[in-house]
């Protein structure tokens, strides 16, 4: 792959407080591989996530519980090696968080130390601020997501918009506030109104990053493959549509069946040639 890449300065967390104080938008996506990272990159997306959301769209499961820790440690490296100046965030799947905070924080070097991560994101409930500090103490930067939680999402149908009430409202502020305290570097709303990322921003004094939580955050992130259209029938609401990628793939392939079978491939262009009898290399 030869995607021209302008020199740009390498996004760290400092560069991201940054631009937060300076009231600049920062963008983010999901990658889950080395072409993808090369794109955004040269695409200007100031960070990527290697997210657990590829069970479902790279691997096909039903919800994001099933994806695989060293699946994830595996595609992040080629991420990095694809993105190197992006900051880059390690999701930390539901394998991770499901065996104690022991095993957590032992993920959660991985990210960061096969992997090449900035930080790591746990999806967190106000009890999990004892994870979120283990995980500082180690040295380890952590974003706490909070609002719709994926992994404690088993069918479609549980997929619903959080903290649409005033009182729901006060509680994502505390627990936003309990895991900042407790020393997360970053906040990940999912799936909330714009009133309660306004309310979440007023209360901290780090980013915020949305995923469909209006225009009150500090960044946003979505998942590729929605924003794009590969693969995803029924994106989430929050997701603008700026390609079918699907569409042209499938037409790709098509072409390439049709040239098949009607014999119009291979042609002479793509036939390696014997050598001239002097010698000489396949042209």
């Amino acid at each position: 792959m030869n995607v021209s890449q302008p020199s740009r300065t390498r996004v760290d967390l400092t560069a991201l407080r940054s631009m937060k104080a300076a009231g600049r938008k920062f963008a983010m996506l999901t990658a889950y591989d080395y072409p993808t990272a090369v794109l955004a990159q040269a695409a200007g997306v100031h960070a990527l996530l290697i997210g657990d959301s590829l069970a479902t769209v790279v691997l096909g499961h039903p919800n994001t519980r099933p994806a695989p820790l060293d699946v994830m440690i595996v595609l992040g490296e080629a991420v990095r090696r694809g993105a190197p100046d992006v900051y880059f965030v390690g999701d930390m799947p539901y394998e991770a968080l499901s065996g104690g905070i022991e095993k957590a924080v032992t993920a959660a070097r991985r990210f960061r130390d096969e992997a090449g991560c900035d930080a790591v994101k746990v999806e967190a409930q106000s009890q999990d601020e004892r994870l979120v500090g283990e995980l500082a103490r180690a040295g380890l930067d952590t974003i706490a997501h909070i609002g719709l939680r994926p992994q404690a999402v088993l069918t479609p149908e549980g997929y619903r918009a959080q903290a649409r009430d005033p009182d729901s409202i006060a509680a994502l502020v505390a627990d936003a506030r309990r895991l900042v305290a407790a020393g997360a570097v970053m906040l990940l709303l999912e799936a909330v109104p714009n009133e309660a990322s306004q309310a979440v921003v007023a209360a901290v004094d780090i980013p915020v990053i949305g995923c469909g939580a209006g225009p009150a955050c500090d960044g946003h992130v979505l998942v590729t493959h929605d924003m794009l259209g590969l693969g995803a029938p029924r994106p989430p609401r929050f997701v603008p549509a700026l390609a079918q990628v699907d569409k042209i793939i499938e037409e790709a392939m098509r072409r390439y069946v049709e040239d098949i079978v009607n014999g119009q491939y291979p042609r002479p262009e793509h036939v390696y040639r014997m050598r001239a009898p002097t010698g000489g290399r396949p042209q």
